[in-house]
């Protein structure tokens, strides 16, 4: 079966890990859903959120082979039932006259978005929420017109005591 894996590495603080990781994705014949990286506490570690599609074994299977790189510290498979998960979205649509703007405002409001840039033929709207929620968003922006959108890949944190 078929199933939406969010993986937790944590990596040492390099040049070249990020290639090195998207790397053996790549060798495995494995699609990077999204990836987002940054500094962790401490600088000399970088954590990075990867997600990705696959079976269970292919899932373990790209686990184990990152375990084994050298400059990885620690890799983990999240439960998205017990993690903490969000992206980060930008969506510029387009205004086709005053009452789409209203309609724009409430779309973000029931989101919990927030509105940037406003002009007479485009608003910007700010999304953070768990892929889903963005992707739903989106289907119910689709009928104003998309001009432009900018995703942050996911970032994620498991519970405590999960």
């Amino acid at each position: 079966m078929i199933m939406w894996a969010i993986l937790s590495i944590l990596v040492e603080n390099k040049p070249g890990i990020l290639f090195k990781v998207t790397h053996l994705f790549r060798s495995r014949n494995f699609n990077i859903d999204s990836i987002s990286v940054g500094t962790t506490e401490n600088p000399d570690y970088s954590k990075m959120t990867i997600t990705t599609y696959g079976d269970e074994k292919r899932i373990d299977q790209i686990v184990k082979q990152l375990d084994k790189m050298i400059d990885t510290v620690k890799v983990e498979h999240l439960d998205e039932h017990k993690t903490v998960f969000r992206e980060l979205s930008l969506f510029k649509i387009k205004l086709s006259n005053a009452n789409d703007s209203m309609e724009v405002n409430k779309l973000a409001n029931a989101y919990g978005g927030k509105v940037h840039d406003v002009k007479k033929d485009s608003i910007m709207v700010e999304l953070t929420a768990t892929p889903d929620q963005i992707k739903a968003f989106e289907e119910l922006a689709k009928p104003f017109g998309i001009l432009d959108v900018a995703r942050t890949g996911v970032a994620a944190l498991q519970r405590s005591g999960a």
